[in-house]
């Protein structure tokens, strides 16, 4: 393909992503305002009982309170919400009055990047490598056995694995003791622990994201497995590949010029899709574990009716998802130089 008819399907691409965004945006302003009750609701509603205020008086000191001018018509909040938002600025947290929206993000997210991420990262790697052996070994004993492992994997929920291994490593006692003590298993790191970038810390860290890190991991890896096998087998039975081997070019070359290459193109677009939902897969675990990152930081937003983090957490999610969908096309112009040809000749 060449550079200029490359550069101008990217940007088509691009264009798209940012349409789809500002819907994304917009949809998001509305439906969270469509959630009945909010946090100045219940203030003004409390000041009103418990301090026998007047409507109008406790509207003003939670006007003050939660800096927001609660006179102002929706269509005033949705292109003020616009203008903030592409600047990351989505205001202050109404249950924590004067904490910025982003900073709480910038606080919790990293936590969250490095579990869900670290799952889903040895899930893909050992699932491709996995899953590539069962394509070539279809007649092993093995092959069926680690296929119904992994179909398994693929189909339990992840809240169940991560029960299991809570269970399995902090409750069950194995030679009069548990795996992992409790306490370790709940939280981002021990009481006592002095954060920064010192052994004990990052020892202590690591323990504590083992569990959530392996269920995962374990929830991701029956798909990568069966995914990869599906599409090497589908490589095997090529004619390109059938004559690559007639040439007698080498194993190593065939596996990864001809089927390697190949059998990743979709792949790469499942991973993109996983790795934008990242933070909606942490939503359950996060909550069993007691672990703060941005998936408990969201279900504790949205049972407070805390609008501003919400739609922050909410757009950064979208963001995410669009823009890894937008990498995914990067990657197969990559890795694919035809698909451009496809798209085109297909409308």
């Amino acid at each position: 393909m060449k550079p200029k008819a490359t550069a101008l399907y990217l940007l088509q691409r691009l264009l798209k992503m940012l349409v789809t965004v500002w819907v994304v945006m917009t949809i998001i302003f509305f439906l969270v305002r469509l959630m009945p009750s909010n946090p100045v609701d219940r203030y003004i509603e409390d000041q009103m009982v418990q301090y026998g205020m007047t409507y109008e008086d406790a509207k003003t000191r939670a006007s003050f309170l939660f800096d927001m001018d609660l006179d102002q018509p929706l269509m005033a909040q949705y292109l003020e919400y616009l203008g903030r938002a592409v600047r990351l600025d989505f205001g202050e947290s109404l249950l924590s009055p004067g904490v910025p929206v982003m900073q709480i993000i910038a606080a919790r997210l990293p936590w969250t990047l490095f579990t869900v991420g670290a799952g889903l990262l040895l899930s893909f790697l050992v699932g491709i490598v996995v899953g590539t052996i069962l394509a070539f070994h279809r007649d092993k004993w093995y092959e069926p056995l680690v296929t119904g492992i992994a179909s398994f994997l693929s189909a339990v929920p992840d809240f169940l694995l991560a029960i299991f291994l809570l269970l399995f490593f902090g409750v069950f006692t194995w030679g009069g003791s548990t795996l992992i003590p409790i306490q370790m298993l709940r939280g981002n790191y021990s009481m006592g622990v002095t954060p920064g970038w010192n052994l004990a810390f990052i020892q202590d860290v690591f323990l504590h994201a083992l569990i959530p890190i392996l269920t995962y991991m374990l929830s991701q890896l029956g798909v990568w497995i069966l995914l990869m096998k599906g599409c090497t087998t589908n490589c095997l039975n090529t004619d390109y590949v059938t004559m690559a081997k007639i040439r007698g070019l080498p194993p190593g070359k065939v596996l990864f010029s001809y089927i390697g290459r190949n059998a990743l193109l979709p792949i790469v677009t499942e991973f993109a899709m996983r790795l934008g939902f990242i933070v909606g897969g942490a939503l359950i675990i996060e909550q069993l574990f007691v672990y703060q990152g941005i998936g408990l930081e969201l279900l504790n937003a949205t049972n407070g009716r805390d609008y501003p983090l919400m739609q922050g957490v909410f757009l950064i999610m979208s963001i995410a998802i669009v823009l890894c969908n937008f990498l995914a096309e990067v990657f197969y112009v990559i890795l694919d130089p035809r698909i451009k040809g496809q798209k085109k000749g297909g409308g």
